[in-house]
């Protein structure tokens, strides 16, 4: 069972929404002061790679 490119990019996307996830989640309850915006800036723009990790599957 190899992993084709299709595959790599969903472990990718999963993976960069779960730091994502993390990242705001820290954000909002670890760091309560001007750091949390940081953080959950950084989480969100995971997301967006995220999501463009997840339209490149089939187009690549």
């Amino acid at each position: 069972m190899g992993m084709n490119k299709n595959t790599v990019l969903a472990w990718a996307t999963w993976i960069m929404i779960i730091v994502g996830i993390g990242l705001i989640a820290m954000g909002a309850f670890r760091y309560t002061e001007v750091a949390g915006y940081g953080f959950a800036a950084v989480g969100i723009g995971f997301f967006a790679i995220a999501w463009v990790f997840n339209a490149l599957k089939g187009r690549v």
